[in-house]
């Protein structure tokens, strides 16, 4: 069980002395019910039932109360020094969590209520103590029906030194109490193995979807900035002798710009903890939306030729979202290889969707030094397309064929499609 014990002796003190005032409270209230239960005048043991659950009930139905977990939590954490796993306790969701929160409370009301009435001694008889010495001489009564002579000499001074002695065992037996108060917290305010466990795979859960938004911004953004970088290089080139063709680029950049702003802003809203309202609703791109995806890549001279067959929309979902990312970073990762000689590359995609699932193949010349450089790369592109093929459980082949790159990924789809 990880969690952090610290605190001082004074603020754990404090803490039980918070449970003395709500003790207090509870016997004001339960005076006056006792006074009104003294006048209906019933036999000894009904009334004595009936004391014992105006005494007990109360505290335990107020610790049942939801809110009462997260309060308790943020005390114990606060005087205590205990720092909880889940970190605010959140309130009491479920009836094992009311019930140890109920007991943690009448655990807090007792030891409370036991270090306020000693502190009311202690403090009380002490500040009679460490006067005494200091009155005139003679006789005096210390408290009620005990008599004590002050002589005026040294041995007066026991007075005193009790009153701080008592001071100190006070601060003492507190901070046990408080100690072992701090040592029990976790285990009964705390989250159960259950409940960590819970906790942990939610904890795991919002891991892989931040994974899975950092992967869409990296593949959305990563392919925008690569046309962008292409067409502004195309652009520049011809700008003086074909303006028709660098009007084209600039506005394809334009395009792309837009779309990565948009992915940019859609998975950043996913990403704040604010979430603002409707961010996770925006649409995601599927293979329906390939043509506009092919059609910005070649608007900066990059010729690609595709091949389609199969309903591709009977794919499921998920599949589409995933395959038209697959598709998108194969395209990046093309451009980025073919480095200044982009705008003459020929990419080569092939979609196909049968008996054997959803096979995926773009394939694409390479220079010598670009292949080089891909097989011996190892850059965050790939990775990111095998972790979207393992989630789906397909295969992915990748490296050179001839003079040739090809990525070759398998996807298996439960839907048979008719020629």
């Amino acid at each position: 069980m990880n969690v952090l014990i610290r605190g001082s002796t004074y603020l754990r003190w404090v803490y039980l002395l918070l449970g003395a005032a709500l003790v207090l409270a509870f016997i004001l209230v339960d005076s006056a019910l006792v006074t009104l239960l003294d006048e209906l005048d019933l036999p000894a043991v009904p009334a004595g039932v009936i004391i014992a659950l105006i005494v007990v009930v109360p505290p335990v139905l107020l610790g049942t109360l939801p809110a009462v977990r997260e309060v308790e939590g943020i005390a114990v954490e606060s005087l205590l020094g205990i720092a909880f796993e889940e970190r605010p306790l959140s309130p009491a969701r479920t009836w094992p969590q009311r019930r140890r929160t109920a007991t943690w409370f009448c655990l807090h009301l007792a030891a409370g209520g036991l270090v306020g009435v000693l502190s009311t001694i202690v403090f009380g008889l002490g500040a009679v103590l460490l006067s005494a010495p200091f009155r005139d001489v003679g006789p005096h009564e210390l408290v009620p029906g005990v008599d004590y002579t002050v002589h005026g000499r040294w041995t007066d001074y026991w007075m005193p030194l009790t009153a701080i002695a008592g001071i100190l065992a006070l601060l003492l037996l507190s901070s046990a109490i408080g100690s072992l108060l701090a040592y029990t917290a976790p285990r009964v305010l705390g989250p159960t193995p259950a409940e960590r466990i819970e906790l942990l795979e939610r904890q795991t859960a919002t891991l892989a979807e931040r994974n899975r938004l950092a992967r869409e911004l990296h593949d959305s953004v990563g392919h925008a900035l690569s046309l962008v970088t292409i067409q502004a290089a195309a652009a520049r080139r011809v700008l003086a002798t074909d303006p028709a063709f660098a009007e084209n680029a600039l506005a394809a950049m334009e395009t792309s710009a837009r779309a990565a702003l948009a992915d940019l802003d859609h998975v950043l809203g996913l990403l704040r903890e604010d979430r603002r309202p409707g961010a996770e609703k925006a649409p995601q791109a599927t293979l329906g939306d390939i043509t506009r995806l092919v059609e910005s890549t070649r608007a900066g001279g990059i010729t690609v030729t595709v091949q389609r067959e199969g309903r591709l929309e009977q794919l499921p979902a998920a599949v589409s979202r995933e395959a038209y990312r697959i598709v998108q970073e194969g395209l990046t990762n093309a451009i980025r290889h073919a480095g200044r000689q982009a705008d003459q590359l020929e990419v080569a995609l092939s979609i196909n969707l049968g008996t054997n699932g959803l096979l995926l193949e773009l394939t694409n010349p390479v220079s010598a030094s670009a292949g080089q450089s891909t097989r011996t790369g190892g850059g965050t592109g790939l990775a990111g397309i095998r972790e979207r093929v393992a989630v789906l459980r397909g295969s992915v082949e990748a490296g050179l064929v001839g003079d040739q790159w090809r990525l070759a990924v398998t996807l298996p789809v439960a839907v048979t499609t008719k020629g």
